[in-house]
């Protein structure tokens, strides 16, 4: 008995195409638009009915974003941040999703719900305990009060135990039995196992903390401590009518977004694939 393709597969695969080229469009536009806006003049993105493509390319728009805010100043307080914060998730969520995966512990099982129930609170209700712990800690406006509410991840617990779980029992058991400590077990063969888990904590968490504005907004007071986010909204009114500067600064600051999804891509994808298959 032959096999017969059905005549309406092939239109069923144009669809398929069709539907993903049109919410990859949808996704890429506004991305496209934002690159396109910061070589315009305010003037023609002003332009209604609206032009797609700059008269003649405005790469000084650049040029005065440097002299508008210190974008170098604005940059490193972003990344040094944000690092201390991945670098503080990470270690934070692998360590305890270790232990919440392979150790036995009275009250493991309601430690590791309640920290999820964590999840279900909004940031907003915590704002404002937060806000006042650090106040009194002294930690205004300061790097401390910045780093400090970030280095520990409900989200980044829960995602570790669950890839940490699937791995053998044995081979940990083993390693015991060989004389390796316990940090030995961890970082020698727990962190190796998981890289894909790891990349995508890490990735998630450098783009929130990257594009984090209400919490920098409240703590942070001098313009030496800005995060990037908040050097480009002080353009706003600075300079409300050169929206060309505002699309350039907003270009500028996602390059490191896009650097670290490159890099971390091929982990980030097997990640997400794998996480919760297990536990």
């Amino acid at each position: 008995m032959s096999d017969h393709s059905s005549p309406l597969q092939p239109m069923g695969s144009a669809v398929k195409y069709l539907v993903l080229f049109g919410g990859a469009f949808v996704m890429v536009f506004p991305f496209v638009w934002m690159i396109i806006a910061s070589l315009m003049t305010a003037g023609e993105i002003q332009l209604r009915p609206p032009v797609w493509l700059p008269a003649e390319p405005q790469f000084g728009n650049y040029i005065d974003l440097t002299e508008s805010i210190p974008i170098g100043r604005l940059y490193f307080n972003s990344l040094f941040t944000s690092g201390l914060i991945v670098f503080g998730v990470l270690l934070s969520s692998s360590l305890a999703g270790f232990a919440f995966a392979k150790y036995r512990f009275p009250g493991r099982e309601a430690l590791f719900y309640l920290i999820l129930a964590t999840m279900m609170i909004p940031f907003f209700v915590t704002l404002i305990p937060v806000f006042f712990i650090v106040r009194q800690l002294g930690w205004i406006d300061t790097y401390q009060g910045l780093v400090v509410p970030g280095l520990t991840s409900a989200y980044g617990i829960f995602l570790m135990r669950q890839f940490i779980v699937s791995l053998p029992d044995e081979l940990i058991d083993a390693a015991r039995i060989d004389g390796a400590s316990e940090l030995r077990i961890f970082w020698r063969i727990v962190l190796p196992l998981v890289k894909p888990a790891l990349a995508t904590l890490g990735t998630f968490t450098f783009i929130g903390s990257w594009n984090a504005f209400l919490w920098p907004l409240l703590v942070i007071n001098s313009r030496e401590l800005m995060t990037l986010p908040l050097g480009i909204n002080s353009m706003k009114s600075l300079y409300a009518d050169n929206t060309n500067l505002l699309m350039a600064g907003t270009a500028v600051a996602v390059i490191p977004m896009l650097f670290v999804f490159i890099f971390l891509q091929r982990y980030f994808i097997k990640g997400i694939a794998l996480t919760g298959l297990k536990g």
